[in-house]
């Protein structure tokens, strides 16, 4: 009796087969993605997985503990389920949308990993001047997370073989480390700046912020003369001027509320005020 193969060499190799035959035919990938395991199930445990690397190390990312920090937090987790809220929001119930602060006011930057872990650093938070500015860089960071850009970037860093490895839970702890490196190092095709800016509005459209309220960090960074030093949430490409102008034609066209927010209770300043 012949020895059979083990059951996720199997499917490895049947994966690998598979990816063959429908590379010509599937031009989306959704079918290959199926196939190899890349569904939304598997950004949230890559999300896991990014998320444990991330807040091992408490040097690079000092994350603010959600329990001394109670207002700020509740804060801020009210402005991401406002936007989540949004009817645009695929996968809500599926990737986990937990939000961390990293204590770092040397940093203007905010990132989202698979599946739905979003980090704000402090520095991003203290550079903004209103709700509707810091809703708008959510609603981008969420729009990477529901686009699946990370992924999608990923496989085209990473090879198929390895990322079949990871999927099928054959990755080492090095391996882990790798892709959660990866990760944190990708860079954004201009093409996924530009749709995660056009869903930035669309999903504020169905809140109370501003629709366009991303467009108003370029619009700061440009009167500071700081539009060649952009941080990687956002790029350099397109220009800090035409993603303005992208942004706010997207609202017009949308005919989505412009209007700032109002707030009442605990406000933006309050929330600054409330971090180390």
């Amino acid at each position: 009796m012949k020895h059979m193969k083990p059951l996720k060499t199997m499917v490895g190799v049947f994966a690998l087969t598979t990816l063959m035959i429908f590379t010509a035919c599937d031009k989306k990938g959704q079918v290959i993605d199926q196939v190899l395991g890349f569904t939304p199930d598997y950004d949230v445990k890559l999300g896991q997985q990014v998320a444990a690397e991330i807040e091992s190390d408490t040097v690079e990312y000092p994350i603010l503990p959600p329990a001394d920090f109670v207002d700020a937090y509740n804060y801020l987790n009210a402005m991401k389920d406002a936007i989540l809220a949004s009817d645009n929001i695929e996968y809500r119930d599926i990737f986990a949308y937990e939000l961390k602060i990293i204590q770092r006011d040397d940093v203007l930057n905010a990132f989202a990993t698979p599946g739905g872990y979003i980090y704000v650093y402090t520095g991003l938070i203290k550079y903004l001047d209103s709700a509707d500015d810091l809703a708008g860089v959510l609603g981008h960071e969420i729009a990477h997370a529901e686009r699946r850009h990370s992924i999608e970037q990923m496989k085209k860093s990473l090879s198929i073989q390895f990322l079949i490895s990871v999927a099928l839970g054959e990755g080492t702890a090095a391996d882990l480390a790798t892709v959660a490196g990866n990760l944190l190092a990708l860079k954004f095709s201009r093409e996924d700046e530009s749709e995660s800016d056009a869903y930035s509005v669309t999903y504020l459209g169905d809140t109370q912020y501003a629709c366009n309220g991303a467009a108003s960090f370029f619009e700061k960074l440009e009167a500071q003369n700081q539009g060649g030093s952009i941080p990687a949430f956002l790029s350099t490409h397109p220009s800090p001027d035409t993603r303005v102008a992208d942004i706010n034609a997207k609202a017009v066209a949308d005919a989505c509320d412009t209007l700032r927010v109002v707030e009442t209770g605990f406000t933006y300043l309050d929330f600054k005020n409330s971090l180390p």
